[in-house]
């Protein structure tokens, strides 16, 4: 669930919907919020020692099922939001962040279930001399995803309505600069929420119940990933990546494609981390010479809403000589962008359990 400049294609999705002339109605909401960091590594107890606090302020523009896709999930909302959170210890600082985020409804438009990603500013990040306590966050700005289930009713009042409920906040930079334990916050929300134009909210448009099934043959999908990351040794520097993808995909239905293929990772900071096993433990198991090269097959899912999909992909690296570097099973999330009928973008995050590896951006082709 981490991660990172996917908010880049939420926010072109909302801008493609800007364009459309069509009245739009809008809604806001306010969030209250007191939790907990999780303790998901030994490496964070030091940093544990209050309850955050904060606030969730949200923009969010309703759908009525004008297109398809909204009708398909169940009219949806989709906006931006601003977090602030005080992490209640003084070497972690506060955090303020921005996302763009989607609305899905559920039990009768009585739980809404939202999911945020965006960027985040820390005001207290590691520093070897100033702050170097702080091993969760390596550097100030960070990626951060959020996640809401909420009992969630509108309209109540003149446009005023409630909602309480649950988040998850997590900020981690993707390995991007060391250290990067991250963080995870789990809090107890409370809120207002209120509705724009409330006299005059227009009707659903009814789904569609003969709206047939779809299908597709099998595609192939070729794809160059890169990027930079760090070996996740605090004072490490940045190198490039790269990776080749290739894979089949066949859409089961207007939402949901299935995919299966192999990557070849090559990583210049696995190769330096080998060269720094070696050098800094020469009475260790690595020699230096080790082969830094990985060879993953997978499968994946992608669920569509417009030109926008979500990936989520699970791994396994079936040639991997070196295997103290990461686990050799991985994990793949992230948002795809249609940019023509051929070619598409997306930026995702490469992890190993809780342990991210890298943030790709990747363009592919579809045959």
């Amino acid at each position: 669930m981490k991660k990172m400049t996917l908010c880049l294609f939420l926010l072109s999705y909302a801008f493609s919907h800007s364009q459309n002339e069509i009245k739009k109605h809008y809604a806001f909401d306010a969030n209250y919020f007191y939790g907990t960091i999780m303790e998901h590594s030994p490496n964070l107890a030091h940093l544990i020692t209050g309850h955050p606090t904060g606030v969730i302020l949200s923009l969010n523009q309703k759908t009525y099922g004008l297109e398809a896709w909204e009708r398909r999930y169940n009219y949806p909302d989709f906006g931006y939001s601003f977090t602030y959170q005080d992490m209640k210890n003084q070497f972690l600082g506060e955090t303020y962040a921005l996302y763009a985020h989607f609305n899905f409804y559920f039990l009768k438009r009585n739980l809404m279930f939202r999911i945020g990603q965006g960027l985040a500013y820390n005001t207290n990040p590691y520093h070897p001399d100033d702050n170097f306590i702080n091993n969760a966050f390596g550097s100030s700005v960070m990626s951060s995803t959020y996640l809401m289930a909420n009992y969630h009713r509108q309209n109540i009042y003149k446009g005023f309505g409630l909602q309480a409920g649950v988040s998850l906040i997590h900020y981690s930079n993707a390995d991007m600069t060391s250290p990067n334990n991250s963080a995870n916050t789990f809090t107890f929300n409370l809120g207002l929420n209120y509705l724009l134009e409330h006299e005059n909210i227009p009707e659903f448009i009814p789904k569609d119940p003969k709206e047939k099934n779809y299908t597709e043959p099998v595609h192939y999908n070729f794809a160059l990933r890169s990027g930079i990351n760090t070996t996740g040794i605090i004072g490490s520097k940045q190198y490039p990546f790269l990776t080749l993808t290739a894979f089949a995909d066949k859409v089961i239905n207007k939402k949901s494609t299935l995919q299966a293929g192999t990557e070849f990772f090559l990583s210049k900071a696995m190769e330096e981390f080998i060269y720094y096993q070696s050098v800094a433990f020469p009475s260790g198991k690595t020699g230096g010479d080790e082969d830094a090269k990985r060879v993953g097959v997978f499968v994946g899912h992608q669920l569509t809403f417009n030109k926008l999909s979500l990936i989520t992909q699970v791994g396994f690296y079936a040639y991997y000589p070196y295997d103290d570097y990461v686990e050799r099973i991985y994990n793949r999330l992230g948002l795809r962008r249609k940019i023509s009928e051929n070619w598409w973008a997306s930026a995702t995050v490469r992890s190993h359990a809780a342990n991210a590896e890298a943030v790709e951006f990747t363009l592919g082709y579809r045959l």
